[in-house]
């Protein structure tokens, strides 16, 4: 319906042309980026320093122009009928290149953003040799992971995890069946070209379950108009043997696009630091991302399309040692469909974005058949799934920004409608509905020197749950109907205190209504190894955060301070009773107020002349407590690191190559909950290789990195595997080709 409304909206040909110079001796740059991250509209400029960009709108909207080893400019463009003229001069700076935040509705870029946004490319995370999106995002400054093995992985930020981080991905919101601590992220790295990280409450702007933070992920971009291109990826891991290959295709004419990428891994088991291979670690997976275009003047739609497919295996303890690629039993088979479809109008004077998503999620646990002696002979039960849940979700997402002046307002209307059904032999949640709605309104006010930044929304969320077994029995659960709702607000300022320090200071509220796991489980969550209980009489989590951010930046040197205390009412947590079901632990959900606080401290220098030279440093820090003064769960240990690297350009070619060296401490967690362990401080050395080489006239990616180098043998205190003593992955080398077609 939409597309069929964008004739009446591409009457108008506006153009923008101009040339871009470098300003210290005029030469013309090729390459520049000049792009309009509203409009989505961007194109490079050519070996003269010139550039075309066609089909935009009449108003007023940011243009970003950036290219690496320059300071990335930003302006607020007013668009007029016909053809318009920007011609700009760079200025050299060896800071890397600023980034449009795309997770916050104001398309700022980060130093311009009042909320502080974490941004880190996809390409930056496979040169430090990560295996996985999960293993990735640990990479990132105040982000960790709950791990099952090196195949799941779940993102924590800044202590908090699991419903408390809401994850976007091609601009809708991802659900998977994320209450459970060996349900990963579900999502390949292929077909994402960033990832964006909000730490602290972000439910002004996603509502519910965004009281941790959001991981954003965004997909991998259409190509510039009038051009055609292909690639392959190649990556091998030593450690576990694995492979993954991608490949992808795009297109693009004035006004269609498409893209498509197709994606295949398979990993045996991990060794750890004394060689030992972790049992049924291993996990295969394949994905395919598509999509299609269409941009005019005024208008603007993007269809998306994911599929993926992961078969993990879920390590219990150490057995068979071999190198073999199917799962053992128990297992995961999980099945991901997401759809999204993200429309945009703009007029002259304002702008409508509607996104709709549609992700359906199979997922199947597979456990030990349960086998019984009768005359000497074993029977074995059917071989399907002993848990089989499927998780369909619509939501929608629409956001209308008037210009007035040097503000800019977003009203928006969220929603969500969600069903849950049972097909295997247990029961762990039962069938039921949840919908979700909420409404808001945030503002930008743009100052000399400054910016302002507040927010206003509401939120009601209703759970129905069917009733499931039998009255009496120990796996009855009873049926469900709650509601819940909040007020929510946010205020932010962000000051440029002189040239070269800027502050922030961010104030928010948010909320998280108890999921169906912790109201209504009951039963054995084989993949957990323990029997959970819910608490169908919990209430909502309420927090309020304030976090303060200091930058320090000329063209050498970087220095950050970034602190935040975030008080949790009515935080959700489960706690052993010490009784058994048959002979697994029983857990069940209570609530308590909560306080977490700690911050990210770093730096990084590039001393003149040696601008090639880098020394790069930061520190993570986060404790959590209960108000009994009992520590939180799953609280990451404090981390250190520091990494040397160089950069420099092969002569007289755009060729670039990188080398560094990594290392990682991680601290001595000794403030665990009751029913954890103490984990000491251990250290990890990683040294990576990089760069761009030409073979047979084609510019050939390499990427070679080595993690955990001296093989240590270590416990991470996040990882699932430590009650029974099994350790983290040992030394793994990767290594990664990107071949231009």
């Amino acid at each position: 319906m939409l597309l069929a409304l964008s004739p009446l909206y591409i009457f108008s040909q506006n153009t923008l042309t101009g040339t871009i110079t470098d300003s210290e001796n005029g030469a013309p740059l090729e390459q520049v980026s000049i792009y309009f991250p509203q409009l989505q509209n961007g194109t490079i400029t050519d070996e003269n320093g010139n550039y075309t960009l066609k089909n935009l709108p009449e108003g007023n909207y940011k243009l970003v122009v950036s290219y690496l080893g320059y300071e990335t400019y930003s302006i607020s463009f007013e668009i007029g009928t016909g053809n318009n003229v920007f011609d700009y001069q760079m200025v050299p700076s060896a800071i890397e290149m600023d980034e449009v935040v795309l997770s916050t509705p104001f398309h700022k870029l980060e130093r311009e953003n009042v909320m502080k946004v974490e941004q880190k490319s996809i390409a930056e995370l496979k040169s430090e040799g990560a295996m996985t999106l999960a293993d990735g995002i640990t990479r990132i400054p105040g982000v960790s992971s709950v791990s099952t093995g090196v195949g799941i992985g779940k993102p924590v930020i800044r202590g908090l995890s699991f419903n408390r981080v809401l994850v976007y991905t091609q601009g809708v919101r991802l659900e998977n069946q994320q209450f459970g601590g060996e349900h990963g992220l579900g999502l390949n790295d292929a077909g994402i070209s960033s990832i964006e990280v909000i730490k602290g409450p972000a439910s002004l702007l996603y509502g519910s379950d965004a009281l941790g933070g959001v991981l954003y992920l965004n997909p991998e971009n259409f190509e510039l108009a009038g051009k055609t291109s292909g690639d392959i990826n190649l990556n091998y891991f030593t450690n576990t043997l694995g492979y993954g290959t991608n490949a992808g295709f795009k297109t693009s004419g004035e006004k269609f696009k498409f893209l498509v990428r197709g994606a295949i891994a398979s990993n045996a088991d991990y060794e750890t630091g004394d060689g030992t291979s972790v049992t049924n670690s291993r996990f295969k997976e394949s994905d395919i991302k598509t999509g299609f275009a269409y941009q005019a003047a005024k208008f603007k739609t993007e269809l998306r399309y994911n599929y993926n497919l992961s078969k993990l295996g879920i390590p219990e303890e150490i057995g068979v040692q071999n190198n073999d690629r199917d799962p053992l039993l128990p297992y995961q088979e999980i099945f991901t469909h997401i759809l999204s479809s993200k429309n945009n109008f703009f007029f002259k004077k304002s702008s409508l974005e509607a996104t709709f998503g549609y992700i359906f999620n199979d997922r199947k646990e597979f456990e030990e058949e349960h086998d019984h002696e009768e005359e000497g002979e074993e029977e074995e039960h059917g071989e399907g799934p002993s848990l089989h849940m499927e998780l369909s979700t619509f939501n929608y997402n629409i956001h209308y920004n008037p210009q007035w002046g040097k503000t800019t307002t977003i009203f928006g209307i969220q929603g969500m409608s969600q069903k849950n059904e049972n097909f295997g032999e247990e029961v762990l949640i039962p069938n039921a509905t949840t919908n979700d709605f909420g409404i808001l309104a945030t503002s930008h006010i743009h100052f000399t020197k400054s910016d302002f930044q507040w927010g206003l929304r509401y939120d009601v969320r209703a759970i129905k749950g069917d009733e499931s077994g039998t009255v009496g029995e120990e796996t009855y659960i009873a049926a469900i109907d709650r509601n819940f709702n909040s007020f929510n607000a946010a205020v932010g300022y962000r000051v440029d205190v002189t040239d070269n320090i800027l502050a922030r200071l961010n104030l928010a509220s948010g909320f998280r209504a108890p999921n169906l796991a912790e109201l209504t489980s009951n039963g054995l969550h084989s993949g957990a190894n323990r029997v959970e209980i819910g608490n169908p009489d919990l209430k909502s989590e309420r927090n309020f955060q304030i976090d303060l951010a200091l930058e320090y930046g000329n063209k050498h040197v970087e220095a950050y301070i970034n602190g935040f205390y975030n008080g949790v009412s009515d935080y959700i947590y489960l706690q052993p009773t010490g009784e058994f079901r048959d002979t697994d632990p029983i857990y069940i959900f209570q609530q308590q107020n909560a306080t977490l606080y700690g911050g990210e401290f770093g730096f990084h220098i590039h001393p003149h002349p040696i601008d090639w030279l880098h020394l790069e440093s930061s520190y993570d820090i986060v404790y959590g407590q209960l108000e009994d003064d009992t520590n939180l769960p799953l609280m990451p240990a404090n981390k250190w690191t520091n990494t040397f690297r160089v950069e420099w350009n092969k002569k007289d070619t755009q060729y670039r190559c990188y080398a560094f060296v990594t290392l990682q401490t991680f601290f001595d967690q000794n403030k665990v909950a009751v029913f954890e362990t103490k984990t000491p401080r251990y250290n990890l050395f990683n040294v990576g290789v990089g760069g761009d080489i030409k073979i047979f006239d084609h510019k050939i990616g390499y990427k070679i990195s080595g993690n955990n180098l001296f093989d240590k043998n270590y416990i991470s205190h996040l990882s699932r595997l430590k009650t029974d003593g099994i350790a983290n992955i040992g030394r793994n080398v990767a290594f990664n080709l990107s071949i231009p077609l």
